[in-house]
């Protein structure tokens, strides 16, 4: 995608991540083994810090565990339940 495209400049304003720093998001996990708990720890870290967001020691171990085990949901309102999910 061009990082000039002005979807990014509207995701950028509602979200308050620069685009450039979503793009350095997805270049690093393009080619993540999404099947290592590190990595996939790193990751929910990493997006947590630019979306300025808490994510619970709790809600890391469920998110962790349903990426490695290739056990996440396959919709979008299924996903936004876990991640909402106290």
């Amino acid at each position: 995608m061009d990082p000039k495209h002005p979807l990014f400049d509207q995701i950028e304003k509602k979200t308050n991540v620069k685009k450039e720093d979503i793009f350095a998001l997805a270049q690093s996990v393009a080619n993540a083994d999404f099947r290592d708990e590190k990595t996939v720890r790193d990751i929910v870290k990493r997006v947590a810090r630019l979306a300025n967001v808490d994510v619970s020691k709790e809600k890391e171990d469920k998110i962790v565990k349903a990426v490695t085990s290739n056990n996440m949901p396959l919709n979008i309102s299924s996903l936004a339940n876990m991640f909402n999910q106290k």
